[in-house]
């Protein structure tokens, strides 16, 4: 019997070894893969800024060809340095947002990952603030008595 209860607390510290290996594993794992996520997701905050700064340029693009062809009757913009600068900015934050995008793949190439991880990652991301959102209107509003002549909606 003695011999038996010997066998066993060797195996269970030999199982607990293997638990912590594979634990330590998992988590290097892990600690790898949210670095190759938070690469990617800082990429793609660059890639929005971009494509706000794009929009703007095209918005003011479009006020300069408005004002001319309405104030000025103008329609033909050879030589106009204003029209030009747009068409180039536009150009360059073209390029921009594809090297942004070159550098994602890149990102997903060397480190294995599929747009199926990234995606998932966003959401549980997103899940998350929503809950903490949640959790801080409700904390927010305990305590406070409803108002019978507006009801919350």
């Amino acid at each position: 019997m003695n011999n038996l209860w010997d066998d066993l607390k060797k195996n269970m510290k030999d199982w607990s070894s293997v638990a912590v290996e594979k634990a330590e594993e998992v988590s290097k794992i892990a600690v790898a893969k949210t670095e190759e996520l938070t690469k990617i997701s800082k990429i793609k905050i660059e890639i929005h800024q971009l494509q706000r700064d794009l929009a703007k340029t095209y918005e003011n693009l479009g006020r300069l060809v408005a004002y001319h062809a309405k104030e000025e009757n103008m329609v033909n913009f050879t030589g106009n340095k204003e029209f030009y600068n747009s068409l180039q900015k536009i150009e360059d934050f073209q390029d921009k947002i594809t090297e942004k995008e070159a550098e994602i793949q890149k990102v997903k190439d060397e480190f294995g990952l599929q747009e199926s991880d990234i995606t998932s990652a966003e959401q549980n991301v997103e899940a998350e603030s929503i809950k903490e959102e949640t959790v801080e209107e409700d904390e927010a509003t305990q305590g406070e008595v409803p108002d019978p002549d507006n009801p919350p909606s």
